[in-house]
């Protein structure tokens, strides 16, 4: 037996490994995406990108069904995306054990909400596992195929960032061959028609008794009992915060949340005095407790939002902190400037939305680091939502207001348009739109750190595949006027862009330029001819971090370890002052 450090993330594809997972599938998101990254590297296992989340969990349905136990991961809001299958599979039930990794999001550090997707395990009446370290996080893994075939359903195993993130020990084991199981037609349990749903549904119902009898007797519930003043019924990585602000107190660990063991509970809170529940986001746990009649604290003192700490365990519950934050002697927080977020030097993005801002547009927007777009000075999204929703907010828009038309461009990425941009394009030719649709394309998953999708050639297993064609694909669902043209070129950006805004049918500007951090090929940098520079500030309006603006001095400077030579600046620049280096004799 070895033991080692993993990530959480690292710690699940592990446990796919040992577990014996054939198939893996999902769609890159954080806090998830390493889970299939690290899954990749097993070769016993097929791992693949899926285009979207409901696809990745229908390609492990099909899996399942097949009779291999299965793997499907995706970030919280992913689960949304894949709500549709994922209801009616808790009604097939599975052949191969098929496990749903959520990696949620508390404190919102790469997500556009806090969704608690306990509430979605409840939801759609399928087992919830918790994992409090990368230990559990990789044990567990195989504990869910083992309840996944044992109660004939899909498991849901609930992370959090901090559980993807951190790296604590982990023991690794010999893998488990995991033979496939036989398969088996039955149509009366695959095939959701009507009169065989109603019957799957009854059958549910009766796992949801014998899952309750399960939760009550099982491993993955513990008491850990201390001192009975206090007693903390928790789950997750809530788990280790409890225990370091309060090693005395008697816990009840819950890995096993749904449906919560309420038997054990009641025991539990029948021997303490005062009863807690810590718990992130929802009140998930203590709205149960208390329909039980129970008598306990939650949320009247731990917030419904962003994530809990061991000091804030310490203040609500002891009234006190113990744990002093840690003073570095030559720290001074006061000094480090702010450093909002910004788009990369060289991103292709940047003259595209300088453009935009520049006509004046109604920009509706999308998911992906192109979001950036909203922050000065740019300042060119006026909305984001989802993943593939910038294209109907725009159809939405000209249709409710028809004064509108030829004010407004939809933006969204190559990998998010093959995730759900599809379906908004279909809508808007079929309906007689005009929107005009700008995909932003950089020949890869950029934000989550530079994935492949079906358009660049490559599979997440790195052979060579079919690659998708954006402007064939695009023409192939009603829209004639697909243009594609390189960003790098204002004068021509704005006007392709002005040209397709104020024709009256629906149109595609496809704006191709690799990430700047894909190819980190750099150009000649350029620097900033004093002599000629009147200090203007114009090329600041491109929010290029290469570009220093020096305030005391009235000077802006080329930082040229950042510059990548896009030539975006020396585009913008009136009075000529900006060159490429050695045209000014530097």
């Amino acid at each position: 037996m070895n033991y080692t450090l993993l990530s959480g993330n690292e710690a699940i594809a592990r446990g796919a490994f040992e577990s014996g997972v054939k198939v893996a599938a999902a769609y890159p998101g954080t806090p998830s995406t390493e889970i299939l990254q690290n899954v990749a590297e097993y070769e016993d296992i097929y791992a693949q990108w899926s285009s979207n989340e409901k696809v990745a969990l229908e390609v492990g349905i099909g899996a399942s069904i097949g009779g291999a136990r299965t793997l499907v991961a995706m970030k919280h809001v992913g689960v949304n995306v894949a709500a549709d299958p994922l209801m009616t599979l808790s009604y097939t039930g599975v052949n191969g054990g098929l496990v749903l990794v959520s990696a949620d999001d508390p404190g919102m550090h790469s997500s556009q909400n806090e969704q608690d997707n306990r509430r979605f395990a409840k939801f759609a009446k399928i087992p919830l596992l918790e994992p409090s370290d990368s230990q559990e996080a990789k044990d567990y893994v195989g504990k869910a195929l083992d309840i996944s075939e044992r109660f004939d359903l899909p498991v849901m195993l609930r992370v959090t960032t901090r559980i993807s993130h951190a790296l604590t020990g982990v023991n690794l084991e010999e893998p488990n061959e995991g033979n496939l199981k036989e398969y088996n037609k039955d149509k009366e349990k695959y095939v959701m028609i009507p009169a065989y749903g109603r019957k799957r549904h009854e059958v549910l119902e009766n796992k949801l008794v014998d899952m309750k009898s399960f939760s009550e007797n099982s491993s993955l519930n513990q008491i850990e009992w201390g001192d009975k003043d206090i007693g903390i019924i928790t789950s997750g990585i809530c788990y280790q915060y409890v225990k370091e602000a309060l090693p005395g107190s008697s816990c009840l660990k819950l890995g096993f949340t749904h449906p919560l063991p309420e038997k054990l509970i009641k025991e539990f809170a029948s021997k303490v005095n005062k009863l807690y529940v810590v718990e992130e986001l929802e009140p998930y746990m203590e709205e149960k407790i208390k329909a039980m009649g129970i008598e306990v604290i939650g949320k009247e003192v731990f917030p419904l939002n962003g994530e809990i700490s061991a000091s804030m365990i310490q203040e609500k519950i002891k009234g006190e902190k113990e744990f002093e934050t840690i003073q570095l002697s030559d720290y001074d927080e006061d000094e480090i400037p702010a450093r909002p977020p910004v788009m990369c030097p060289g991103c292709s993005h940047r003259g595209v939305f300088y453009t935009l801002k520049k006509l004046k547009l109604i920009v509706t927007g999308d998911i992906g680091c192109y979001t950036l777009g909203c922050l000065p000075p740019l300042e060119s999204i006026d909305s984001c939502v989802c993943m593939g929703a910038s294209i109907g907010k725009a159809l939405g828009m000209e249709k409710a207001n028809p004064e509108l038309k030829g004010k407004i461009v939809a933006v969204i990425g190559d990998s998010t348009y093959f995730h759900s941009g599809l379906t908004g394009t279909l809508d808007v030719a079929y309906n007689l739109g005009s929107s005009t649709i700008i995909i932003l394309d950089n020949r890869t998953t950029a934000m989550t750190g530079h994935q492949d999708h079906p358009g660049t050639g490559k599979t997440l297993k790195g052979e060579e595949t079919k690659a998708a064609s954006l402007s064939e694909v695009v023409k192939a669902m009603g829209v004639d006027r697909v243009t594609i043209a390189d960003p790098s070129n204002l004068e021509k950006t704005k006007e392709i862009v002005q040209e397709e805004v104020n024709i009256s049918e629906p149109s595609v500007i496809i704006f191709r330029k690799p990430c700047a951090l894909l190819e980190r090929k750099k150009d000649t940098p350029y620097v900033v001819d004093e002599d000629k520079c009147v200090y203007c500030k114009l090329c600041l309006n491109l929010g290029c971090p290469a570009l220093m603006n020096d305030v005391e001095e009235e000077k802006v400077q080329v930082e040229k370890t950042m510059c990548t030579g896009c030539s975006l600046c020396e585009q913008v620049c009136k009075k000529g002052a900006i060159k490429k280096a050695g045209d000014t004799n530097e």
